[in-house]
């Protein structure tokens, strides 16, 4: 968690928040504000729906930023071929499929629900230059033993270059304290003690699959070197992180950048450390190339790119790499606890009878084991015997066992 610092700071951080749709909270609030639009915006050779987020910059003690709705977004290439996109779920998406064309100049063009219009520069796609390989590779940093997701790609006529990054990575989880019966409450008779029942589970708690999207910025640039090779990994993974615990897939997705994007996404990522807010030197304002046709001293923040993108899935699991290492811990706590059944704390201070109604009641616990001829119930936190308290059940269709 970054410390919480006191003063304002610079618009251009708002900006950067409102881009990356950081959702962290900072103990501070904004004396001046300026209102500008930020525009997202990635066209790829990939034949799908193409989309363009559109939102505005917030004030940090604010939850998150405004979309822009009710907006006509248009991109429009050098053949007079017109591409309309149209507003879903907070996203505009194309009203058909296409695929950016070598060759071929794009250019993003908006005007807001308010009559104000946007437009940004010729943009042509990015030279294509797929991934050779996603490889899972056992490193240390800073004394930490991990998994690196490294990437390799080649372009022998080294025109690619400028390289930016972003992963979806799927995780499977087991319950570690899960059994097939589950404790509940047995109804209410008026004038009788309330009892529970141990039945039979009902839908999958055992085994879910939680997925996460990367949200950082990432990054490399094989400018300067002797030849355009990328041997890059674009996320480090503890080997105690219960997230490999099991199996663990992740799908890396490459785009070549030109030169004005990726200075513009490196300047974003350089502006979001926390020895940049500290600077003396404050930073302003910075453009990308979007820009209002109607006021030129409107800031307006955001890229419209169109890069070339390659994409790989990979597989592993926790025995692959560190087959002589023990598993990672689990997500939390799963110490077992006992609770005699009985009511009567005078005969036997150590009846924990209410209190045990009252857990299976609200769900705090979970059952997984019991001695009835003791009366005595082992409860576990929730996530130790009921996956579905932190993750799904739903497996992906992409999922390989």
């Amino acid at each position: 968690m970054k410390k919480a610092i006191s003063f304002i700071v610079p618009f251009v951080m708002l900006l950067f928040l409102a881009l990356t749709g950081c959702t962290e909270q900072y103990v501070l609030q904004t004396n001046t504000f300026e209102s500008a639009i930020v525009v997202e915006a990635t066209l790829t050779n990939e034949l799908k729906q193409q989309q363009i987020k559109i939102t505005r910059t917030y004030r940090l003690e604010e939850s998150g930023p405004t979309i822009e709705s009710g907006a006509e977004v248009n991109v429009t290439d050098d053949n007079g071929i017109v591409y309309h996109f149209e507003e879903d779920n907070g996203i505009y998406l194309s009203t058909t499929a296409f695929e950016a064309k070598p060759e071929t100049v794009y250019r993003l063009s908006i005007v807001t629900n308010d009559g104000k219009s946007y437009s940004s520069s010729a943009e042509k796609l990015t030279p294509v230059n797929t991934m050779q390989s996603v490889v899972p590779t056992i490193q240390y940093r800073n004394g930490v033993k991990g998994v690196g997701i490294v990437i390799n790609s080649f372009d022998p006529t080294a025109t690619s270059q400028f390289y930016r990054y972003e992963y979806e990575e799927t995780y499977k989880i087991i319950a570690p304290q899960w059994d097939d019966e589950r404790a509940i409450l047995a109804p209410f008779v008026p004038g009788e003690t309330q009892g529970i029942l141990v039945i039979p589970r009902v839908g999958e708690t055992r085994t879910c699959y939680t997925t996460k999207n990367s949200d950082d910025i990432i990054q490399t640039t094989t400018n300067g070197q002797g030849e355009d090779r990328v041997n890059y990994a674009v996320r480090f993974i503890s080997s105690k992180d219960p997230i490999i615990t099991h199996r663990y897939s992740i799908l890396v997705r490459q785009y070549v950048q030109n030169l004005a994007a990726y200075t513009f996404y490196k300047t974003l990522k350089e502006l979001s450390g926390s020895e940049s807010i500290l600077s003396q030197n404050q930073p302003g304002f910075f453009y990308g190339n979007v820009r209002s046709t109607d006021n030129p001293n409107e800031k307006v923040v955001g890229f419209f790119e169109v890069a070339s993108v390659s994409s790989q899935r990979i597989f592993f699991n926790f025995t692959d790499l560190f087959p002589q290492d023990p598993l990672p811990p689990y997500f939390t706590d799963c110490k077992v606890e006992e609770f005699l059944y009985c009511f009567d704390q005078e005969f036997n201070p150590n009846c924990k009878g209410a209190a045990l109604n009252s857990i299976v009641g609200s769900g705090s616990l979970v059952y997984v084991d019991s001695d009835f001829q003791q009366t005595i119930f082992f409860m576990v936190a929730p996530p130790c015997g009921d996956c579905t308290r932190i993750s799904s059940n739903i497996r992906p269709s992409f999922w390989i066992d």
